[in-house]
């Protein structure tokens, strides 16, 4: 059966990554605005962090979803990964940011009596560590440079992935459905992650006999 492409014709894709650069920037520009008019409400700093650090999950989990819809759907967005990795990163940069700056002040011993007080934030710090190899890393010098190395670098992404899930869950006393909509999509990602050899193995065993068979009859 046919896979449905969703692709862009080649001449619009190099714009379209722009394009999701600038797109994938407006909620953080618009939420800015929110604040910087008083609209976020009685805790303006709060609803800030919070809400880049779900967007920053959104975009972790669009990253992680690239391979999935390649192998079962055939969609190839392979072109998008890496600037929806480094949206991610982004965002993850811009919630730690307003954490350290607005919420704590840049008093770096309240942050440590804070990561002392709630382990979370500490899932979220290794989180960002690790993001941050990748993001520097996320380039064509880096690709050619490393080789092999690359590949197994990045792989660091689905243990990002299981700190985040960690921070997003460990960051309140009640989840929200939301909160368990994603968390469970980050584990989704992650275990599609483990099993993802064994069907690929499974597929080329499939296609080995049909390929002997093909030959036998030329």
């Amino acid at each position: 059966m046919m896979a449905l492409s969703l692709a862009l014709p080649k001449r619009w894709q190099p714009a379209s990554v722009w394009a999701l650069y600038a797109v994938g920037l407006v909620p953080a520009a618009w939420e800015f605005y929110l604040g910087a008019t008083d609209q976020l409400g009685a805790d303006a700093v709060k609803t800030f962090e919070l809400f880049l650090g779900l967007w920053a999950i959104r975009f972790l989990l669009l990253t992680l979803a690239v391979t999935p819809a390649r192998d079962l759907f055939g969609w190839n967005y392979l072109r998008y990964r890496r600037a929806l990795g480094l949206l991610c990163f982004y965002y993850v940069l811009m919630h730690l940011t307003v954490y350290m700056v607005l919420d704590q002040a840049l008093d770096v011993q309240a942050v440590i009596d804070d990561v002392l007080k709630r382990p979370f934030i500490m899932f979220g710090m290794a989180g960002l560590v690790m993001l941050l190899a990748l993001a520097v890393t996320s380039n064509s010098f880096s690709i050619k440079r490393l080789g092999k190395k690359w590949i197994w670098l990045h792989r660091l992404v689905y243990i990002i992935a299981a700190c985040g899930a960690l921070h997003f869950a460990l960051s309140t006393k009640v989840l929200s459905m939301e909160q368990y909509i994603y968390i469970g999509l980050l584990i989704a990602m992650i275990l599609y992650r483990s099993y993802r050899p064994i069907m690929m193995e499974r597929r080329r065993a499939a296609r080995s006999p049909a390929a002997v068979s093909r030959s036998r009859a030329a």
